[in-house]
């Protein structure tokens, strides 16, 4: 699809989806991610219902800065989950370096050191692939800035299952690859700068 049509969503949605009770929130993000993902958590309210689960593309050795630096700019406790530990409303998951993340049937988080996918170990498709058959209808997967097509695939099954995927819009992503292969592929429901995604969020019914 050539960038000159890819275009924002405007500042109005259906109410249906407006009004819909998301479960879980995954955010998937590569080079120029860290930078949304500020805008994105900075912007969640502390009755912010939904749980979160991200995913970026880091060096595979710890330990990360991630949970620090989020944490001073979110109103909701950000850690990095061990295994077998509990997906809890209002809380911010990120995935450690080296380990893909994975939603588990009883909504239990999973790491794993399985072979790297789309050249990156944590993925962010392990992450989208295994949470659609579990929160289904009640997942909202974001795709931000990135340089390969890691997402698109899990954002196709996010949609299959149910769930809803918001892709931001390559003319405002650092990296535009990874928002655009997810457009081009068609499993985008909308597309969004970093600030609506962020109102958008924020907006989100603080109960379901």
């Amino acid at each position: 699809m050539p960038r000159s049509t890819v275009q924002p969503a405007v500042d109005s949605e259906p109410r249906a989806e407006a009004a819909r009770g998301y479960e879980l929130v995954v955010i998937g993000g590569s080079a120029g991610g860290i930078e949304v993902l500020n805008v994105l958590l900075g912007a969640l309210p502390a009755d912010f219902a939904p749980a979160v689960l991200i995913v970026t593309h880091l060096p595979p050795d710890p330990p990360s800065y991630l949970v620090d630096a989020f944490a001073h700019r979110c109103a909701l406790p950000v850690l990095e989950p061990d295994a077998g530990e509990r997906i809890m409303p209002g809380r911010v998951h990120i995935a450690p370096p080296g380990y893909h993340m994975l939603v588990e049937v009883d909504r239990t988080v999973a790491l794993s050191t399985d072979a790297a996918v789309r050249f990156s170990r944590p993925s962010i498709d392990v992450l989208f692939e295994s949470a659609a058959p579990v929160y289904g209808e009640r997942l909202l997967a974001l795709l931000l800035s990135g340089a390969n097509d890691d997402g698109a695939q899990g954002l196709k099954r996010v949609r299959a299952f149910g769930g809803t995927a918001w892709v931001q819009a390559p003319d405002t992503a650092a990296s535009p690859e990874m928002p655009r292969a997810a457009i081009e592929r068609g499993v985008a429901d909308f597309i969004y700068t970093p600030e609506t995604m962020a109102r958008r969020l924020a907006a989100l019914p603080a109960s379901f």
